[in-house]
């Protein structure tokens, strides 16, 4: 059989699954009596073929004919029952599900994947109103709106290259900055709502620090800025968040260079000891932390703080600046100036980049070491001050002993090693 022919049947097969999974779900909710939907398992299938077949035998002119009709005759489905059910659900389902019997002929994966979303969406409709009116607040919902405008709307129209002073400002990676610092923020909330503060903003913390720890520590701080007593546990996910850090800087070294990476196993083992030490204390003394009672989720805050957020970007904006001049002033001398000045902003691309110069022959390994802890060095300052930003001296007292237990011991095992 010609491939052409097998992918066709394919097709149809894919088409035919999307049309009963849907189906079947209308099927359970079409109702009984002269008041039942049109529209069940059998309709669905049927569209979904029609899709399917008319895109393969006339294309997008074909399909747009049988999505016409499919339109009409759920329009005069709808005239017919609207009285008993004024919703338009069955009625839009059937046509996105004949536009998807002709989508499986073209892209089968991406079909399937958006039937089985549709059905989803449609068997968890009690679920879902449910949420959004008794569960999500109005200031969350707008909070989540606000959130997908900054990611999907403004992160993918920012300019991705360099301008400004020195050309040291990335529009996208500021923006991108931005979103982080708003999702590690509704991620915090998210988790204190669902598992309570003990818990929820270490995981929370922990979680975010694989993304920006930086952005976590200036997070968890505002967090404890609107909540004192929920200090504790907001340090414990800050301090955790560097845990994320070292493993991210292991795994970078390890895809780049593994022979650096034997090197410094041990000195970043025993800092992301140290740190889960650390952050132990601060978990130990919140044994019991109170449950947020529905009073407290009143005064829990925004999940979001677009503000702080830029403010936060404002503050990486100017050390990148004034870190770029003093490169561009003082000119490149040495590999460690460049590891000190990047690990202001982000001590992986420091890894990266000195790793590179290893993988290439240009470094050995043992003089690779330093400039990485030079770089992770500068990073945790560069939290230090971030912390202090967010939320003041008491904030800051408590996160960079954190930080400089975590250098400390991992210069120190680096040193002995």
């Amino acid at each position: 059989m010609p491939d052409f022919e097998q992918a066709n049947l394919l097709g149809l097969a894919v088409a035919l699954g999307i049309g009963l999974l849907i189906g079947t779900e209308r099927e359970r909710r079409k109702g009984k009596g002269s008041a039942r939907h049109a529209a069940g398992i059998r309709t669905f299938s049927i569209a979904a073929l029609l899709g399917a077949i008319s895109t393969q035998m006339g294309g997008v002119t074909l399909l747009a004919i049988a999505l016409l009709l499919t339109g009409a005759l759920a329009v005069v489905a709808y005239l017919r029952t609207r009285e008993q059910d004024p919703g338009l659900t069955t009625e839009i389902a059937l046509l996105l599900t004949c536009l998807l019997g002709g989508m499986a002929t073209h892209d089968m994966l991406l079909a399937a994947g958006t039937g089985v979303a549709l059905t989803v969406l449609l068997a968890g409709r009690q679920r879902i109103h449910q949420f959004v009116r008794a569960v999500l607040s109005e200031r969350e919902l707008h909070d989540i709106i606000l959130f997908a405008a900054a990611a999907l709307i403004i992160l993918p129209l920012a300019p991705d290259r360099y301008m400004g002073p020195f050309e040291a400002i990335n529009p996208h990676a500021v923006a991108r900055l931005i979103v982080l610092v708003m999702g590690v923020s509704a991620l915090g909330y998210i988790a204190t709502r669902i598992l309570g503060p003990r818990y929820g903003l270490p995981l929370a913390g922990f979680a975010g620090g694989f993304i920006s720890s930086t952005a976590v520590i200036f997070s968890m701080g505002l967090l404890a800025s609107r909540q004192p007593d929920q200090t504790t546990p907001a340090v414990a996910g800050a301090v955790l968040s560097s845990i994320a850090t070292i493993i991210q800087l292991a795994l970078i070294i390890m895809l780049i260079q593994p022979d650096l990476l034997t090197l410094l196993a041990q000195p970043l083992a025993l800092g992301g000891a140290a740190a889960v030490l650390y952050a132990l204390l601060f978990l130990f003394i919140t044994r019991k932390a109170p449950a947020l009672s529905e009073a407290h989720h009143a005064d829990m805050g925004r999940a979001i703080e677009l503000k702080t957020a830029l403010g936060f970007a404002l503050i990486v904006s100017a050390i990148l600046i004034l870190s770029a001049g003093l490169h561009t002033w003082l000119g490149a001398s040495g590999i460690m100036l460049s590891a000190l000045a990047s690990g202001l902003a982000d001590a992986h691309s420091t890894a990266a980049s000195v790793a590179s110069l290893v993988a290439s022959q240009k470094m050995t390994a043992s003089a690779a070491v330093w400039p990485i802890l030079a770089g992770l060095t500068t990073n945790s300052i560069m939290k230090a001050i971030v912390a202090y930003k967010a939320n003041g001296t008491g904030y800051a007292m408590r996160i960079v002993p954190g930080l400089a237990l975590v250098i400390g011991v991992i210069w120190l095992s680096a040193g002995l090693q």
